[in-house]
């Protein structure tokens, strides 16, 4: 690795992901559901959507957070924090990443997250009518602000570096993916896991958009209620999950244009820009 600015050109490519979706957990089986057209949306499970004009999301099943984080963590984290450990843990590993604590402060986290911890909100305001505010959880707010997903990344894996989030709605894993790339090209980096994390299928994240009308009311037919392009459509089916490529300094690349220690390339960036 470098730990200097002075690279006139430093290409960026990825070489570890992570998914958590509603189709499956794990790079792997995702992507298997989507060449056999499977699709994640179906009846809200999470709570009883019976009373909203939209029914139907895209929820994340079978997901065990214990499987990547400790139990004692686990209630300190709000599901789209554990759905971001759980997919940078996938990153890490695919890319074999030894991240060693001389070159730790090389190493960074920025994610994209559009609401934070919604459902610890609902939670303690609950428990703040009912009870109170002594029984407001001293983990509310670590629980709910949105860059603790990226904090708590770094803090599993030891990252020293840049540190961020990027609240910018539907866009925001794009824009992360986007910054992380930038901040590895001007050399503030030599590693960045990025992507986007979301858990708002909750009575009053998917209440929200029911309020606005923004959300499909396909309910009898959930698998065709997702269709962006298409003359019938009737507005968006909300989701959940989480995505983590590792971004990396192309200077790990030798002249035959393999990474050292045989690391796989599944992108190379080429540009980004953001706009109005």
């Amino acid at each position: 690795m470098t730990d200097t600015k002075k690279d006139v050109c430093r290409q960026v490519v990825v070489t570890g992901l992570g998914l958590v979706t509603p189709v499956g957990i794990g790079v792997q089986t995702t992507w298997d559901a989507l060449l056999q057209g499977i699709s994640g949306i179906s009846r809200i499970t999470s709570f009883d959507a019976s009373a909203y004009p939209c029914q139907i999301a895209g929820e994340v099943k079978d997901f065990d957070p214990l499987t990547y984080v400790d139990k004692k963590d686990v209630k300190r984290m709000d599901r789209f924090t554990q759905f971001a450990v759980a997919s940078s843990t996938m990153a890490v590993e695919m890319a074999a990443l030894r991240i060693s604590p001389e070159q730790a402060h090389r190493y960074g986290c920025i994610l994209g997250v559009g609401f934070g911890g919604l459902a610890t909100l609902e939670h303690n305001h609950e428990n703040l009518l009912r009870a109170g505010p002594q029984r407001i959880s001293p983990f509310f707010v670590p629980m709910l602000i949105a860059n603790m997903a990226s904090g708590h990344v770094c803090m599993r894996f030891g990252l020293r570096g840049p540190n961020s989030c990027v609240t910018t709605a539907c866009a925001a894993g794009t824009h992360a993916i986007g910054e992380a790339y930038k901040i590895i090209q001007r050399g503030d980096a030599d590693v960045m896991l990025s992507g986007g994390c979301e858990a708002a299928i909750t009575p009053l994240g998917v209440g929200g958009f029911c309020a606005m009308r923004a959300l499909s009311t396909r309910n009898d037919a959930p698998q065709h209620a997702s269709r962006p392009f298409d003359k019938a459509r009737d507005g968006f089916v909300l989701g959940e999950g989480a995505g983590v490529p590792d971004s990396i300094l192309s200077a790990f690349l030798i002249a035959d244009g393999k990474l050292q220690d045989n690391k796989k390339i599944f992108v190379l960036y080429v540009f980004y820009n953001s706009s109005l």
